[in-house]
């Protein structure tokens, strides 16, 4: 059985992932091809 801390950090998770591919769709938009080269830099610093 899970505890209810377990289901909410699944839960946000689930979230976050969700956010975090809207935020790269809006970036896509403003960018282009050079949004993912613009997250690899920011990711490698």
């Amino acid at each position: 059985m899970y505890r209810k801390n377990d289901i909410q950090l699944a839960a946000k998770i689930v979230e976050l992932d969700l956010l975090r591919d809207e935020l790269y769709e809006e970036l896509m938009r403003q960018l282009g091809s050079k949004a993912h080269e613009l997250l690899r830099k920011i990711q490698n610093q």
